[in-house]
């Protein structure tokens, strides 16, 4: 079986993934990155393993050659590509396609309604319904937004973003985890870390932190990254008097990051609907920190069951989000059970040797004309979550 999958650019969440898959299936796995990758995500530490991954093909060097890739693989996943030109040659001739893609309509389901709209998605997806065309859902509410056009009936699986996952003595990660004031008191690390945008609300960490002050409680909180919301936080900081208790490090390559996460006690996910999935959620679980997350947020639904491995917050509630963070900060118990339970759901399912063995046992499923579809995790049916619905359901799930 020859499988490529087909993205704008590869990045360090993908690689791990695609590594796997490299293992399975040797030179028959290609990884085409159809444009070079932005400069601001350069400037993080993206990228710099590109000359060393064997499996990677660049479109905008070889063309040709990877265009034939795209026709001839028994299989391709296409996602993170906006141009339909790469695909449609592959759509007409009826090979097998898999789309891989988070929302259509961050901005509000209500969006569906522009005709303009209804047809661009008609041509791209709700035709091809009866074609051997399926859609892994990088996200909880991506099978909700396919819905509304009709498109890839009983054909929609839970899929996501597989970063690095790591196995930790879980005694010596704790360990590195107990942090005291400089009165030697039990001290709280609290993390946040991404780009400062609108979006991502790093806000609530400064507001979060300047109520736990007003309480007494010993903590720091780490900020980790950059962006145009700096200097605003920095106001923040100084208005509430946080010098001593928030301590700003800048954007950091994803393994400092890493670093930063096996040291926190808490990690504070706060952004809105806009967060299609949101891969430091996987890294935070799987470093044993104690999560607090808005429903909104993409992974959040298909990784977390609220009091079973994190704590989910409506998105947009910062009151509930201040309770949800004190309670954690005020019991180190819960915050061990949550951050234990955590990283079991990245070792047992959501990680990249489960989910490159899952995707080949599909794939080879593809092949012989049927479904190999999993019971719950990745590639099991999506459900069909609406962003409304979306926060209950972190409560009612059975199973992650």
């Amino acid at each position: 079986m020859t499988l490529t999958i087909v993205s704008n650019y590869i990045n360090h969440h993908q690689i791990p993934l695609a590594k796997e898959l490299y293992r399975k299936l040797g030179n028959d796995f290609s990884f085409i990155q159809t444009e070079p990758m932005e400069e601001d995500r350069v400037r993080m530490g993206w990228g710099s393993e590109l000359s060393e991954l064997p499996y990677l093909k660049l479109y905008y060097e070889e063309p040709k050659a990877c265009a034939k890739l795209m026709l001839e693989s028994d299989i391709v996943i296409f996602g993170g590509v906006e141009d339909e030109s790469y695909i449609k040659p592959r759509l007409q001739a009826g090979k097998i396609v898999i789309r891989s893609s988070e929302r259509l309509y961050r901005e509000g389901q209500w969006k569906a309604i522009s005709p303009r709209g209804l047809k661009k998605k008609h041509e791209d997806h709700t035709q091809y319904r009866e074609k051997p065309v399926y859609l892994l859902c990088h996200g909880a509410y991506v099978s909700s937004d396919f819905e509304i056009v009709k498109a890839y009936p009983e054909k929609k699986f839970q899929w996501g973003y597989f970063p690095e996952v790591k196995e930790y003595n879980l005694e010596s990660l704790f360990f590195r985890k107990r942090h005291v004031d400089e009165k030697g008191n039990p001290q709280v690390r609290i993390l946040w870390a991404g780009r400062f945008l609108k979006l991502k609300h790093p806000e609530y960490a400064i507001k979060i932190a300047s109520y736990l002050k007003k309480k007494g409680i010993s903590f720091q909180l780490d900020m980790v990254g950059g962006g145009e919301l700096e200097d605003k936080l920095h106001r923040m900081v100084e208005k509430y008097g946080l010098q001593d208790q928030v301590v700003f490090y800048g954007f950091q390559p994803p393994k400092n990051v890493r670093r930063f996460m096996e040291e926190a006690d808490i990690f504070l996910f706060t952004s809105d609907y806009l967060e299609g999935w949101g891969a430091v959620l996987n890294e935070s679980m799987n470093s044993g920190c104690a999560v607090v997350a808005g429903h909104g947020i993409g992974a959040v639904p298909f990784l977390i069951k609220h009091e079973y491995n994190g704590l989910v917050y409506k998105t947009g509630r910062y009151k509930e989000f201040q309770e949800l963070v004190t309670r954690l900060v005020q019991d180190e118990k819960l915050r061990k059970e949550l951050a234990i339970h955590a990283y079991e759901t990245m070792i047992k399912a959501w990680n990249p040797a489960e989910a490159a063995n899952r995707l080949h046992d599909f794939c080879e499923g593809l092949m012989q004309e049927k479904l190999v579809i999993q019971e719950n995790g990745p590639l099991s049916i999506a459900p069909v979550i609406k962003p409304r619905t979306g926060y209950e359901y972190t409560r009612t799930q059975k199973e992650i």
